[in-house]
């Protein structure tokens, strides 16, 4: 098959189940495994958000929502040219990845696999689903995916459960929305604000004040961990306030943002990062 990936979890995926040879283009956002980077891109951002903080980045996203704009910008134009036997795209946030809504008509009469993931499960069977559109076999990757996860969370259950909030993004505060919540659950953590299987929206410090968790974990959607830690800074006095007796800022661009395999890498991580706040 050729196939065209316009969502970074599905070249993951395609990866993962050894189809990476298949791939004909991704997306500029596309940078795991390696390899992904050499391919053609047909994805472009529309927005230069380099060195913005998290506040600047969140008023320019409201305002091109506001106006009706889009984040990125599709070569269709490169996409046909391809010829691809099927497009991959997503249902789940216009800001992490080029909604399939936008390139649906255009692509036509180009097979459109979309993924619309909000829990776990639906992560992994979207990882299910691509396999059966790629017609090759899903058994051995999700034996391995569910095998490491029920391990992850076998050696968190040997701890006692923690008070802990997550923040996907920092200004403001966004706590853990669709899959997320499952994994902290999992890595034994009780997060009062986290959203299962709905997508975050922004709250006040004031009410991460007020959950009172005893472990803060900061992972902000998109950002690598350099990145991350520079937006800590911006706003560590917010942190400090919050009394979290232990805080951990994870890579949210590697782990928990996207929905493909590395989700059982986020939990794996989850539970090593924070092992001793249960010692």
């Amino acid at each position: 098959m050729r196939i065209v990936s316009l969502l970074p979890s599905a070249t993951e995926t395609l990866f993962a189940l050894g189809l990476g040879d298949q791939l004909v283009a991704v997306t500029h956002e596309c940078d795991y495994p390696p390899e992904a980077a050499a391919l053609p891109r047909v994805t472009r951002s529309t927005f230069d958000l380099a060195g913005r903080s998290s506040a600047e980045i969140e008023d320019a996203v409201a305002l091109a929502a506001r106006d009706g704009a889009s984040l990125y910008e599709v070569d269709i134009a490169a996409i046909r040219d391809l010829r691809p036997d099927l497009v991959v795209a997503q249902d789940v946030c216009r800001v992490c990845a080029v909604p399939a809504s936008q390139v649906m008509d255009d692509l036509s009469p180009i097979p459109v696999l979309r993924q619309h993931p909000h829990t776990l499960e639906d992560v992994l069977g979207d990882i299910e689903g691509l396999a059966s559109a790629c017609r090759t076999d899903a058994r051995p990757l999700m034996s391995s995916l569910r095998g490491r996860l029920a391990a992850a969370a076998d050696m968190a259950r040997a701890r006692p459960r923690v008070r802990g909030v997550f923040l996907e993004w920092l200004d403001p505060p966004y706590p853990a929305g669709h899959w997320t919540p499952d994994i902290l659950s999992l890595a034994g953590i009780d997060d009062p604000l986290a959203r299962p299987g709905t997508p975050s929206s922004a709250i006040s410090w004031e009410e991460v004040n007020a959950a009172g968790p005893d472990l803060l974990v900061l992972a902000p959607c998109g950002w690598d961990l350099a990145r991350s830690a520079s937006e800590v800074e911006r706003v560590r006095d917010r942190i400090d306030g919050v009394g979290a007796s232990k805080v951990v800022v994870l890579d949210g661009s590697a782990y928990f943002n996207r929905p493909g395999p590395r989700l059982v890498d986020s939990l794996e991580v989850l539970v090593e990062k924070t092992t001793d706040t249960w010692c």
